[in-house]
Parts: structure tokens; sequence; C-alpha cells
């Protein structure tokens, strides 16, 4: 019976870590449905915002034929190769909702102005 308490004490840590986690488990995939000015706009900020105001480019059809986006500095080093890591960002559909999930850093954006649909990938 003295061991009972424990068993609740690391019940409890496992579900705070769960919550903790940076993937929901209700997230799901997903590609942007209809491509607009105002939805380009928007993950272009996002993207820059998560990228320390950096200046970044999209092409129109961004997220809407897979999930992953990669952004590659423009930087360019002496001997002509890129040394950092390109930077990743998810987009999954949690509920009605579009979230852009910085991959390194776990962070979320919620996409106010843009619709989605869970993908097949």
């Amino acid at each position: 019976m003295a061991r009972e308490p424990h068993l609740a004490i690391a019940a409890c840590v496992c579900a705070l870590a769960a919550c903790a986690s940076p993937v929901s488990r209700s997230d799901v995939p997903a590609v942007i449905t209809a491509s607009t000015p105002a939805s380009r706009e928007e993950l272009a900020r996002v993207v820059s915002v998560a990228l320390h105001n950096a200046r970044v480019t999209l092409a129109d059809d961004a997220l809407t034929k897979e999930n992953l986006l990669i952004i590659e500095r423009a930087r360019l080093q002496v001997d002509g190769r890129v040394v950092e890591k390109p930077e990743q960002f998810e987009l999954v559909k949690n509920g009605s909702q579009c979230v852009l999930i910085h991959r390194r850093t776990g962070e979320r954006y919620p996409l106010a102005r843009t619709t989605c649909r869970a993908s097949m990938t």
C-alpha cells in the first residue's frame, strides 16, 4: 500500500510531460485549400516572426501540395556553400484551426486567415 502514492506521483509526472509536448494528439498534417493574398501575407509574416523578423519570400503555392515548408537562408559562404541548416515548418489542422509549427523550436502559430484540410501525407 505504501507504493500507491508513488504510482500516483509518477502518473501525474507522465501526464504533465504529455501536456508539454509540442505536438498535440489532435494535430493532423494539413495543406492550404485556398491560397489568397491575405493567407499568403499571413504565412510570410508568421514565418518571418518565427525567424526573428528575417525577410522571407514564399512561393504562391507554399503549403498547398504538402504540409512541410523548408526555408533556406540566402547567405552564402566564401566557398559557395550554405552552412546553416534549413528551417522547417509543418502545417497541421487542429480541430477547425490551421496551425504552423516551427519544428526546431516547437513554437505553434495559429493561422487565422488561412483555410486548410487534412492532407494524405
